[in-house]
């Protein structure tokens, strides 16, 4: 069955995450992605690893884990946007296209005559999605922007890690390419209303992403914290700044997230770890105070976690309705029976006969389900199907 946006033509000029973790969805969701990439080079994620893929004999297929992880559904065109027939073939593949993503830096495709202003003029229709690390304009537009550093300079390593006056305090990255990922999403969500908005007017419009704007936006709570309160937020390890208790617990076969919301949760947490009266005590009665006294609660809660298994007490406080579970390694998370149920791990035939793990796509739509059918690209495996040579 097609996917909600079949019929719909992409252009990727993108490549590393962000931008190609855009095209991805949209392949997931049925449009046709034309990937190009230089010829002989292509992405620099294929040449990320170790680990790349193996075939089913153990050879190495080339592939690495990186490229695969933001590259399904794509068709991949090896062309030479340095040249006069590249930039030629990329305008005849635009006036085609009804979306073009690009990750150049500010300016870098205007000397080939292929930015907004030039193809706009080819084709009026098209939405041009320009991802740059810093924006289109401003000091540091110029700038080259890599996730890590944008984790630093947006605030989110000042949030993330153990407190400075603990045993391994101090800034920490998050785990994957956070701001890359999540201005991925946001591109995803513009493209999709610049197409409606062109449904209505008939007109595309130039969308400008700028990594460091996408995890300014989305600190959420705490960026609204300190321009409500005015205070610093520091790093607090699990722990939640504005709910108590919401943090990692420790138990006597490992580690276990609590995340009580409400004090009925509150209540019953207690209930199940036998401490009945900490529910009671007035200096615990609402989450503000709970806040207010974070230090003497956890304090007091921690002895109680320490008598109780991890599968026993996840099992115990969610019969409860107490939200909690364990903090799991990627092969408890893939081996999870509620993981598998959802269907996250998929596996895609490459076109050479092996096959190629994938995590899926997490949207369920009832009326357009979300099928996998190309594998990712080999560098210019379909430059001759698209361009007909």
């Amino acid at each position: 069955m097609a996917g909600p946006l079949q019929g719909i033509k992409v252009l990727d000029l993108s490549r590393i995450l962000a931008g190609p973790w855009s095209t991805q969805v949209l392949a997931d969701y049925g449009a046709q992605v034309w990937k190009i990439e230089k010829p002989g080079e292509g992405d620099d994620t294929r040449q990320w690893g170790p680990p790349f893929l193996l075939d089913a004999e153990g050879n190495s297929t080339g592939q690495s884990a990186y490229f695969l992880c933001a590259n399904r559904g794509k068709l991949s065109l090896a062309i030479d946007i340095s040249s006069e027939q590249g930039q030629q073939q990329i305008r005849a593949l635009a006036l085609q296209a009804d979306i073009l993503v690009e990750n150049y830096k500010v300016g870098g495709l205007a000397k080939y005559g292929l930015d907004y202003a030039s193809l706009q003029q080819l084709n009026p229709r098209l939405i041009y999605c320009s991802i740059t690390g810093f924006g289109q304009t401003g000091p540091y537009a110029d700038r080259a922007g890599y996730d890590a550093m944008i984790q630093g300079m947006g605030g989110l390593m000042s949030l993330t890690g153990e407190r400075d006056d603990l045993p391994g305090g101090g800034p920490q990255k998050v785990g994957v390419a956070a701001a890359d990922l999540m201005t991925g999403m946001y591109a995803v969500s513009a493209m999709l209303a610049a197409l409606y908005h062109r449904e209505r007017h008939g007109t595309g419009q130039h969308i400008d992403l700028a990594l460091l704007d996408t995890q300014v936006a989305w600190l959420a709570n705490q960026a609204s914290n300190y321009l409500v309160a005015g205070q610093v937020p520091t790093r607090l390890g699990t722990a939640h700044p504005n709910i108590v208790p919401y943090q990692a617990m420790q138990l006597q076969d490992g580690f276990m997230l609590l995340a009580v919301g409400n004090d009925r949760q509150f209540r019953s947490c207690c209930q199940v770890l036998g401490c009945a009266e900490l529910a009671d005590d007035p200096r615990f009665s609402s989450n503000a105070l709970r806040v207010q006294h974070r230090q003497t609660l956890i304090g007091l809660l921690s002895p109680y976690f320490m008598q109780r298994t991890v599968d026993e007490l996840v099992t115990a406080l969610s019969e409860a309705h107490v939200p909690c579970g364990p903090i799991n390694t990627l092969d408890k998370v893939f081996a999870d029976p509620q993981v598998q149920n959802r269907g996250m791990q998929i596996s895609v035939q490459h076109a050479k006969g092996y096959q190629v793990p994938l995590v899926a796509n997490p949207v369920k739509f009832s009326a357009t389900p979300i099928s996998y059918p190309l594998a990712p690209p080999e560098l210019g495996e379909h430059t001759e199907l698209v361009l007909g040579l």
